[in-house]
């Protein structure tokens, strides 16, 4: 089953006019649709995203990039597609690895296909590294489920909106949240090698405070996990109410 024609690939940014141009077109040799999500950039972004061949979403402040990932799901609903494919627009994720992930879309029930990097981590800059071991080693415990790796931006989705309805992450935590999401609605959870290239740029994450940040995420989540720990013991359930949960800030 070929399911490109399903699939659109969606990239949040923010002042990412060096490289989105290279990204959306290494995309679109994979993917005929291409939706970036321009979180308030103040740069070309989104003039050198268009020319390139994207649909472009403008939001007129930076929000986060757990929240443009939420305008962008409901964006390519709307599009009509029911797969999104997820990834970085500063050119780390290599368009070559997506024949992967539709590969396993197509061939299993996994509503969540995840990136995983931790293969090979020796390119991962020390830091980001270290903390992204620990942030999966700490959610595998917190779930009960093996995670190699929560935070690679990688993945391919597919898109519901009881699932994009569960997300209220803005910043980094997003990538864990939507696990969170994936297993509160029981989809089955696959991860396939992803090759990631880290350049001379400045990264936009911040090792200790984004990890503070994540942990007071995971501790607003206690009762999500909880919930999930349950589901995961018991046989015939696969649903749990939308939580409520206050969004966090950018």
């Amino acid at each position: 089953m070929n399911l490109a024609p399903q699939c659109i690939a969606v990239i949040p940014c923010h002042n990412e006019a060096t490289s989105i141009a290279a990204v959306v077109t290494s995309v679109r040799q994979y993917l005929g649709a291409v939706l970036v999500v321009d979180d308030g950039s103040s740069d070309d972004t989104a003039l050198r995203a268009t020319q390139s061949g994207a649909e472009v979403l403008r939001m007129p402040q930076c929000q986060g990039k757990g929240a443009s990932l939420r305008q962008g799901f409901r964006k390519a609903l709307s599009m009509g597609f029911w797969n999104a494919l997820t990834l970085d627009g500063d050119g780390q994720h290599l368009a070559t690895d997506i024949p992967g992930f539709l590969k396993i879309r197509a061939g299993s029930q996994a509503g969540l296909i995840v990136g995983n990097r931790m293969g090979c981590p020796t390119p991962m800059p020390f830091l980001r590294r270290v903390t992204n071991r620990f942030m999966s080693r700490t959610l595998s415990l917190a779930t009960g489920k093996q995670i190699p790796d929560t935070q690679c931006g990688f993945r391919m989705i597919q898109l519901e909106n009881a699932f994009i309805e569960r997300l209220s992450a803005n910043r980094y935590e997003a990538e864990s949240d939507q696990i969170l999401a994936a297993m509160e609605l029981d989809w089955d959870i696959s991860f396939v090698p992803a090759t990631c290239v880290y350049g001379t740029e400045a990264s936009g994450i911040r090792p200790f405070p984004d990890t503070v940040r994540w942990l007071k995420w995971l501790f607003a989540a206690r009762h999500r996990l909880s919930r999930i720990r349950s589901m995961r013991s018991k046989s015939g359930k696969t649903t749990l109410p939308v939580p409520r949960q206050a969004s966090l800030q950018s």
